[in-house]
């Protein structure tokens, strides 16, 4: 019989109940904030806070950053560019430009960043509105005990869930609330996840079919401002979100101590943290072979974000150039210390030089 192909790694999420908590809740979530409003995406309720604020000025946006949220965001309101790279400088305060009546979108970008810079920002300019973008870390420290006016995150980049876009304001503020239906995007990603945990379990599950419901989810879900599904909503505050969060960041240390610092194809990122593990290759042409490697090994590495500098893009050249040359290894709480290494494995045996596995 031929070998069985390696267990995928990464990309979409699959349906997963022991992401669930084994024990009965008595009560909300502690890492749930109790002044919130869940919508379907996070760029639909920043589109709506958006609005709500109606700001006379611009809106402020990190220039290593989701292109295509950036591009959304900018039909309400005009956007301004500050400096802010995944490089252990944070964002450069300096660069933040921004004038009485303007919105500040700062982000915990790949979760290790702190509050502390803009904590002092806001507080020298009070007539400012900061929004804080907790993507990639939502129920961290900085997260759970903001003080900003308002903050977001996108819950299906870290968590097994068709959609959800959560907005909370720490001080009690008004919110929008959602818009229109639940999306049908939701019921897309919804089939997908249960078809792949299908899949993954070995039953006899076209990978294309899920496949072609996560794309076409995808692209239905693209800045709804509609509520969260239902199952969002009601699976969000029975997930063991410090388990899930615990074990990525173990893995991610697991992963980052098992590679050396630098080889001639990728470079590790600074840290470890919540949302996996960031290399940087030489060129735009490495990261790719890197990708294409990855990927001919089971292992689906997402790039954050790409910038097409023909197109809509910040006008950062170094922002550019990073995101040309960088990729995310999935190394999530859905990893076992078998796939850890095996990513350590496939990582370790790229050749930079030819793109392929060293000795073929």
């Amino acid at each position: 019989m031929p070998e069985a192909p390696p267990r995928e790694i990464g990309s979409e999420f699959g349906w997963d109940a022991t992401a669930l908590r084994a024990t009965a809740p008595t009560g909300p979530p502690d890492w749930l904030p109790a002044h919130a409003a869940l919508f379907a995406t996070c760029c639909g309720a920043l589109t709506r806070l958006i609005r709500l604020l109606s700001p006379r000025g611009r809106l402020h946006v990190p220039s290593y950053f989701c292109m295509g949220v950036a591009e959304a965001l900018s039909a309400d309101v005009p956007l301004a560019w500050y400096r802010h790279l995944p490089d252990e400088r944070g964002p450069r305060m300096e660069t933040v430009h921004a004038e009485p009546g303007d919105v500040v979108l700062a982000q915990n970008l790949f979760g290790r960043d702190s509050a502390a810079p803009w904590d002092a920002w806001a507080a020298a300019h009070p007539d400012v509105a900061v929004v804080e973008d907790h993507s990639h870390d939502p129920f961290g420290t900085w997260a759970r005990t903001s003080t900003a006016r308002y903050a977001t995150a996108s819950l299906r980049k870290t968590l097994p869930l068709p959609d959800g876009g959560l907005l909370w304001s720490p001080r009690g503020l008004d919110l929008p609330e959602p818009v229109g239906d639940q999306s049908p995007g939701a019921a897309l990603k919804l089939a997908a996840m249960l078809l792949k945990s299908a899949w993954l379990d070995g039953r006899a599950v076209p990978k294309t079919d899920f496949r072609a419901l996560q794309q076409a989810g995808e692209c239905a879900l693209l800045g709804s401002a509609g509520p969260a599904s239902t199952l969002t909503r009601a699976v969000l505050p029975l997930l063991d979100v410090d388990s899930l969060r615990a074990t990525a960041s173990r893995n991610a240390r697991t992963l980052v101590a098992a590679l050396p610092a630098r080889t001639a194809g990728w470079e590790v990122g600074p840290g470890s943290a919540s949302f996996r593990v960031q290399l940087t290759c030489p060129d735009e042409a490495t990261r790719d072979a890197l990708l294409a490697h990855l990927g001919r090994n089971g292992i689906f590495a997402p790039v954050h974000w790409r910038q097409d500098r023909t197109g809509f893009w910040s006008g950062d050249p170094e922002a550019a150039d990073l995101a040309a040359r960088m990729l995310t290894i999935p190394a999530d709480h859905r990893c076992e210390p078998s796939d850890i290494r095996r990513i350590a494995d496939v990582l370790l045996a790229f050749d930079a030089r030819t793109g392929e596995r060293q000795g073929s």
